[in-house]
């Protein structure tokens, strides 16, 4: 596990380990009194309101166990976060099938029962292939080492004579699996109990009074435990991986815990000519939805399709009206399948497993094609977009306008199910020749 690749997620989106909350204080003084002829005064003076604090600390530890020794591969492998994002802890360089190893993050929340919340990020790169890995590697541009770790993320303690206590699993699969479970924030209970879904957690407010220092409240520790299985071969030569953690703590006080501090935030940006060519490692999209201007007519003039290629996509015809917004919508199901929906027409296909960035392209040819209004689910959480959320293609001559707008998406934000939605609005001139590729725009996924 490398943090040196140019794959890797930046903190931008999500702050590592911190904590939420915020320390203030009011003062408020008040005097009471009654004046009359006859007088008497009587004063309640001297009253303050005074806020209290929020702070989260996270303990850490983290291990590495090859042929059976057990290690910490950093200085800061075991310590305390507080405050700005901590630095990479877990840098391992030469992990092989048969290691494993483990990260446990343990709360102390100062002073308030609070909330818990986990988030967590992850990204691959393939890093060159040598020539074993190119004997059982077709994806040059793409690594396997998240996809081939055995993970668990679990509620875990320390007993008295320090070993694990594992309590209920979280989620369990490859690491991509797990990290993508927690991507759009999950909700930890105070209790221990797994598969809580936001609003029915309980608080972590065990208080726990030090012989030193401050008392603080707490809760059930998490564990990642991960392995590499000794079954695994020289697919993963040469990959990387970086993952992030992102722990919360909210106060559970006025709050139903419902509120989700971990929702995800995706970066987009515009472009010109084709986003698979431009964007995409492999130059390459894995499936695609599209909505072309075709002439409603027989078989072979479809409006709207989806699937892996043209050539076995599920098309629809569909009559455009020049000029009329109407809403669209691509969901992937998670499990292998996608659908895409025009104006209330619906195609669906089974489609490979998407591995990363997703686009939108505009085309135009005598004529203005407008995507606008973007939204993105990731795994039933809304996602801000850190950009623009509206591309379009115009052209009044020679050639075709193609623009396109990028998703910035990883492995782990589309293993689980998502969903891009939005409006387009396809405008023509009048000297349109109607070719049936020349005004669309293409959904595609790498």
């Amino acid at each position: 596990m490398n943090p040196d690749t140019n794959d890797t997620i930046g903190l931008s989106r999500r702050k590592l380990l911190a904590g939420l909350g915020a320390v203030g204080v009011a003062s408020a003084g008040a005097g009471l009194g009654t004046t009359a002829y006859f007088n008497d005064t009587e004063s309640f003076e001297g009253n303050t309101l005074t806020a209290g604090s929020l702070d989260l600390f996270v303990d850490y530890e983290a291990s590495y166990d090859s042929d059976g020794t057990v290690v910490n591969q950093a200085e800061t492998a075991a310590g305390e976060q507080d405050g700005t994002p901590a630095g990479m802890f877990y840098d391992l360089d030469d992990v092989k099938p048969g290691d494993s190893g483990h990260v446990e993050f343990c709360f102390r929340i100062v002073d308030n029962p609070s909330y818990m919340w986990a988030c967590g990020d992850l990204s691959q790169a393939e890093n060159g292939m040598s020539e074993p890995e190119m004997s059982v590697d077709d994806t040059p541009d793409l690594g396997e080492l998240g996809d081939a770790i055995n993970a668990r993320l679990v509620f875990c303690e320390r007993d008295e004579a320090g070993d694990f206590v594992e309590g209920e699993e979280l989620v369990s699969g490859s690491l991509v699996d797990v990290i993508a479970a927690i991507t759009g924030g999950v909700p930890l209970d105070g209790m221990g109990m797994a598969g809580m879904t936001p609003g029915d957690q309980a608080e972590y407010s065990e208080v726990v009074e030090p012989e030193e220092g401050e008392s603080y409240i707490t809760g059930p520790c998490v564990c990642l435990f991960w392995e590499i299985p000794t079954g695994v071969g020289n697919e993963i030569q040469t990959d990387s991986l970086t993952m992030n953690f992102e722990f919360h703590a909210v106060q559970s006080r006025h709050n139903d815990g419902t509120a989700n501090p971990c929702v995800p935030s995706i970066t987009t940006r515009t472009g010109e000519g084709f986003a698979k060519q431009e964007e995409f490692a492999t130059q390459q999209e894995t499936s695609f939805a599209r909505g072309r201007f075709g002439n409603n007519g027989s078989s072979g003039s479809w409006e709207v399709a989806v699937g892996p290629d043209v050539g076995s996509a599920d098309t629809e015809n569909y009559v455009w009206s020049s000029g009329t917004t109407v809403p669209f919508s691509y969901t992937y199901n998670g499990s292998g399948n996608a659908s895409f929906t025009l104006d209330g027409v619906n195609v669906g296909s089974a489609i490979p497993a998407p591995s990363g960035k997703l686009a939108i392209t505009t085309k135009a040819d005598e004529a203005t094609v407008s995507v606008a209004n973007l939204s993105l689910d990731l795994n039933g959480a809304p996602t801000a977009l850190s950009g623009p959320d509206a591309i379009s293609a115009t052209n009044d001559g020679a050639d075709r306008d193609i623009t396109y707008l990028v998703f910035d998406t990883d492995a782990a934000d589309v293993a689980n199910a998502f969903t891009i939605s939005g409006d387009v609005t396809v405008s023509l001139q009048g000297d349109y020749s109607g070719s049936e590729e020349g005004v669309a725009f293409d959904i595609s996924v790498e």
